[in-house]
């Protein structure tokens, strides 16, 4: 890195500081929480990709491509489950809470249930993306600092206290608009990663001749998942279908940003072009990987820099070795980019949840100016708490977004069933409903520490349908019909469009085809 590089990385924090001064007006939590519900559908869409697609993708996908033992394409296959996810979201969800009007989706669940159900709920949501987020702050800090030689405390205090700065400042609309240019930054930064390894390979002639042909498998029919066997086509699609539906729905890191659109419309296109253009995006991310794979394999020295058991280090050491200066520093503000957009969208979303649930549990309302004051000191607490967490983190899979999507399973799947059983099955009370949450975490948990034969996306699917069965039966046995007859809400479900119904269905058969003719392209 030289002088270029540094001002490039200085202008777009310094960038970062300015939009949440600008947007530090904020009178209402409506304001602060939800961007006042004027913000539009395409920085919301591009909010919900970066958040997903973060540092952890740009860092982690590829490598899993090029070096992961038993990786390769097949990651592609994650995909496949958005558009059918995005579709169920469409009608069963995501209406309803939208016209709830709620900051915190947890609030619809103790209108539906009670107290009880939404902090249970919102406390399996603040563990799991505070600890979920600081590995990936954890992670990009350690990349920066073995391939960068970035100091590890330093590359965490910056990550964390300039999104701390712009976050507390302008709330959601800075956290949405900062998202949408880190997006941008993120797609440019991978393109020119695959420009670049595909030039220095000596084209892509040479890259063809080159692929490993192992690598170029996406669709993998014969794995089931339940013998050891990983990445297996039907858990990807089942395990995927729920882990998408909760996490875009009943997530309120993700949730937040629809319910901060104008209009229920909005809602609907925002979920239709994530399920779109989200796969074009890993599409690249999963080709970079195939690329830097055939450079690496070529390149025995470059290969030899990177830790067999940290292949995440891949892409941040091409970056340092082979881009020009100026490049570098524009890859590395996308890295820290993606990682800011992970944080500043956790804050929020777990700052939001607090606020409602203490405001609920004290019994006191909080004026408008006291309400976006403790809005923003509780940012500022959990900003801390996930930069602690970081320092202390580490891996727990091969890869970090192995580790992070792993977490995340253990939980998406209870989290969907409450909200289902919320909406669609209203002689199910608050004693059912948290019998199902606990009883599908608590499976999952026993999944993963006593039965590691069984592929850790079919924790989303055990832990839903144990949650539903579970709530079912209590409600059948248990008396529970008057609590759930004195608190019904308008949980009146969306309906099947059929223009989108189409798009989408044909966007998962045409991921499908993708899958099917990769390895007979490439090969």
């Amino acid at each position: 890195m030289n002088f270029l590089d540094y001002i490039i990385i200085a202008a777009y924090l310094a960038g970062l500081l300015g939009l949440g001064y600008f947007f530090r007006e904020q009178q209402s939590k409506k304001d602060y929480f939800l961007g006042g519900r004027q913000l539009g559908v395409f920085p919301l869409t591009l909010s919900t990709m970066a958040t997903q697609l973060s540092a952890i993708s740009f860092i982690s996908a590829p490598a899993f491509v090029a070096l992961r033992e038993g990786g390769g394409m097949v990651w592609l296959s994650y995909e496949f489950a958005v558009p059918i996810a995005m579709l169920l979201l469409m009608v069963y969800v995501l209406p309803p809470l939208y016209r709830s009007g709620v900051v915190s989706i947890y609030d619809f669940l103790e209108r539906r249930f009670a107290l009880s159900t939404r902090l249970l709920i919102s406390l399996v949501f603040m563990i799991s993306r505070a600890f979920g987020t600081s590995i990936a702050i954890y992670a990009t800090a350690l990349i920066l600092n073995t391939a960068m030689g970035i100091d590890f405390l330093l590359a965490i205090a910056v990550i964390g206290v300039i999104t701390l700065i712009y976050s507390l400042q302008g709330g959601m609309k800075a956290v949405v608009y900062s998202d949408a240019a880190q997006m941008i930054l993120i797609f440019a930064g991978v393109a020119m990663i695959l420009a670049l390894s595909l030039h220095n390979i000596g084209g892509l002639e040479v890259f063809l001749a080159h692929i490993d042909s192992s690598r170029l498998t996406v669709l993998r029919t014969d794995s089931w998942g339940f013998s050891g066997d990983e990445w297996g086509l039907w858990p990807m699609i089942f395990g995927g279908i729920v882990l998408y539906a909760s996490y875009y729905g009943c997530d309120q890191t993700q949730a937040q940003r629809t319910l901060s659109a104008k209009d229920e419309h909005s809602v609907r296109r925002i979920l239709m072009f994530n399920g779109l253009a989200r796969f074009p995006v890993v599409l690249l991310y999963c080709v970079v990987g195939l690329v830097l794979g055939v450079f690496a394999t070529l390149n025995p020295e470059f290969l030899a820099q990177v830790d067999p058991d940290a292949p995440d280090t891949l892409v941040p050491l091409f970056i340092v070795e082979y881009m020009p200066n100026g490049l570098i520093g524009l890859l590395i503000v996308a890295l820290l980019a993606a990682s800011m957009s992970s944080l500043s969208s956790v804050v929020n979303s777990l700052s939001a949840v607090s606020i409602e649930d203490y405001t609920r549990l004290s019994g006191k309302t909080l004026e408008r100016g006291a309400y976006v004051f403790w809005s923003r000191a509780s940012v500022l607490f959990w900003g801390l708490v996930i930069v602690a967490l970081s320092i202390f983190g580490g891996s727990i899979a091969p890869t970090v977004i192995e580790a992070i999507n792993m977490i995340g399973s253990v939980f998406y799947g209870p989290i969907l069933a409450t909200f289902l059983l919320a909406i669609l099955r209203p002689k199910v009370g608050s004693k059912g409903a948290n019998a199902g949450l606990l009883a599908g975490v608590g499976l999952n948990i026993y999944l993963w520490a006593a039965q590691p034969d069984v592929f850790w996306l079919w924790w989303n699917v055990t832990g839903c349908l144990t949650a539903i069965v579970v709530a079912l039966l209590v409600a059948a046995f248990v008396n529970t019909g008057n609590e759930a007859s004195g608190r019904q809400v308008d949980a009146a479900i969306g309906i099947w469009q059929r223009d989108q119904t189409t798009i989408l269905l044909l966007a998962f058969a045409a991921m499908l085809l993708i899958g099917w003719l990769t390895p007979i392209v490439l090969a």
